[in-house]
């Protein structure tokens, strides 16, 4: 099930990186916010993440972060079908 057709899931924002440069993080929103990724301490010195965060801003695909914590998610768009 996709979570944006899920009623209950609305701690959920799609975003655009648009700045990435160690060791920060800038999101933009759907609504034109923009936001500083909150990232854990294995993100911060895994030099994959860094690559894989230019590739994403580059390609300027929209990824999930969460609403509250502003933390990138890794599930992505799926929840669990029960």
């Amino acid at each position: 099930m996709l979570l944006d057709t899920d009623p209950k899931i609305k701690n959920i924002t799609a975003v655009h990186l648009v700045k990435v440069f160690y060791p920060l993080i800038i999101a933009k929103t759907e609504q034109g916010e923009y936001v500083k990724v909150k990232l854990s301490n294995d993100q911060l010195n895994d030099p994959l993440f860094w690559d894989t965060a230019r590739n994403i801003c580059q390609s300027e695909l929209w990824v999930p972060l969460g609403r509250k914590f502003h933390q990138l998610l890794s599930n992505d768009w799926l929840v669990p079908v029960a």
